[in-house]
């Protein structure tokens, strides 16, 4: 059983938060000494232009627990909490924003939860204490990933979220995708939990939200999908969509032909026809080259990096 310093890791992403750091800090503390756990709180600015960095450096030199990773610029939040789970050595991350709007209290609850022996425990913002332009998108956007992916949970993007170590290893963040990470780590057979928390009112600053976030969020829904259902099985999906454009094929020139022997189609309309099913034809043979090609290249990947197929929960000898 691998062996860690600390039991529990916190990862706060930052982007100009400076009038939030030292009440949270305050908070958290003072939650995590009562847990009675060996913590580490890692704060990671985004590249803040305010002063958040020089409160980072002070809070990290007045504190042992406390580690301050600060960006070269603004990278997002995804490659933020990425950073954060990297320079994390606890057995469990537990990550959460820090404009104070996710509560520092709900942490033994979700701790409390961990020890059933779930995996991963996803705070549900219920009774969500912001504007109706941001809560009304994210309602549809959680809709469409649970529908998706398969994947119940009411609130994709709430940050706080506590995970187990061995869950976060085989995940690695781009683009939006933090709010993903229980997609994926359904995907590695991780036992997922779901409990709603309190969430407070905006009180400092302003939201980094903006409606071409949504879009984002569809967009690495396609990727995630494909990486979780197709990432060892591309041909399925590429050759399966090129056989049905061979098969469309044939069909619509059969079609033609026997209109065409019957003389039921015009010049212009056997025109038509002839193009489209060549089209077809020379897109599905594209398509199963495609496949072809993107499963040599995910063996490559696999075997180059000695990884497998799947992940082991547990060897009994």
């Amino acid at each position: 059983m691998r062996e860690f310093p600390y039991d529990i890791s916190m990862v706060l992403p930052v982007y100009n938060e400076a009038e939030s750091l030292h009440e949270l800090h305050t908070e958290l503390q003072g939650v995590l000494e009562a847990l009675a756990l060996r913590y580490e709180i890692i704060y990671v600015d985004d590249g803040s232009r305010d002063a958040s960095p020089q409160l980072l450096r002070d809070l990290s030199e007045q504190h042992p627990q406390v580690k301050a990773v600060l960006l070269r610029r603004n990278f997002g939040q995804t490659a933020a909490i990425q950073a954060g789970i990297d320079q994390a050595t606890g057995a469990i991350i537990t990550l959460m924003d820090s404009d104070l709007q996710n509560d520092p209290h709900e942490i033994p609850r979700l701790h409390a939860r961990m020890e059933e022996g779930f995996d991963l425990v996803s705070g549900w913002r219920k009774d969500r204490q912001d504007a109706t332009i941001r809560k009304i998108p994210s309602q549809i956007a959680n809709r469409l990933i649970s529908g998706v992916t398969g994947v119940r949970l009411h609130d994709y993007g709430c940050t706080l979220k506590m995970y187990r170590r061995e869950v976060l290893d085989h995940v690695r963040l781009y683009g939006e995708m933090h709010r993903f990470i229980p997609v994926l780590a359904s995907a590695a057979g991780a036992n997922i939990d779901e409990m709603v928390v309190n969430h407070r009112a905006r009180r400092y600053g302003k939201s980094k939200y903006t409606l071409w976030r949504t879009v984002k969020v569809v967009l690495d829904l396609m990727t995630v999908t494909f990486l979780t259902k197709y990432n060892t099985r591309p041909m399925y999906i590429f050759g399966g969509s090129g056989i049905f454009l061979e098969f469309g094929a044939v069909g619509l020139l059969m079609v033609w032909l026997i209109g065409f022997i019957f003389g039921v189609f015009s010049t212009v309309v056997s025109v038509g026809m002839v193009s489209v099913a060549v089209l077809m034809l020379i897109s599905g043979l594209q398509n199963i080259l495609m496949g072809l090609l993107i499963e040599m290249l995910m063996r490559t990947y696999y075997e180059s990096q000695q990884k497998g197929p799947y992940t082991i929960l547990e060897i009994t000898e």
